[in-house]
């Protein structure tokens, strides 16, 4: 099993990397690999994700649902007084979080004024690293980042309400190299087990 970018594995799996399950956190990359015939069918979404605001747990005050950009306000207002206080997303080129991260500051109009401070992850697990390091007041990722045992324990977060990006619908799907194993577990994801796995990291369903 391998992790990393969404729009990285489709790019391997359109070179012909031998991938046989391919899990997207955006579907128009597994719609266009169908196209050009890399796939059995369009798949199906598993999915749907959340973003959120991370930092190191103590690390000022929490934003709250109200002002869940408070610490990229913080940011802007330590850079003002000559302090570079790093803010964390994940490459918008190739990664959907990072998509997301990009039109959530876009809404807010803080975009442009982060531009200095911004630091960018391959993927959205390397944003997540990057947010909770001493340099960085934070960053926009996963909401299943947050949830995970290995970042719940020093971390803190806010949901970014989810009208301030594309919806993050995930789809995966059954590359032509899919063997039953690969098979057997595309089919397990889609039942209630694997389902409610997905809902104690915080994703929801169609």
């Amino acid at each position: 099993m391998n992790f990393g970018s969404s729009g990285n594995f489709r790019r391997q799996i359109a070179q012909g990397a031998p991938f046989e399950l391919y899990l997207s956190a955006d579907e128009r990359y597994v719609q266009a690999l169908y196209e050009e015939g890399h796939t059995q069918d369009e798949g199906v979404i598993y999915a749907i994700g959340r973003l959120v605001w991370m930092q190191q747990a103590g690390r000022g005050d929490l934003p709250s649902d109200d002002a869940p950009l408070a610490g990229v306000d913080a940011a802007l207002e330590a850079q003002e007084s000559g302090t570079n206080e790093r803010i964390a997303l994940a490459n918008p080129e190739h990664a959907p979080y990072g998509v997301a991260a990009q039109q959530t500051l876009e809404h807010a109009g803080r975009w442009e004024p982060t531009e200095a401070l911004r630091v960018l992850g391959e993927n959205v697990s390397q944003a997540a690293q990057f947010a909770l390091s001493d340099d960085a007041r934070g960053g926009l990722v996963a909401y299943s980042l947050a949830l995970a045992p290995s970042l719940r324990e020093r971390s803190e977060y806010v949901l970014i309400p989810q009208s301030w990006h594309e919806p993050l619908r995930q789809r995966m799907v059954l590359t032509n190299q899919a063997g039953d194993v690969a098979t057997a577990f595309y089919q397990w994801l889609q039942q209630d087990e694997g389902q409610a796995i997905l809902r104690t990291y915080g994703f929801s369903g169609e």
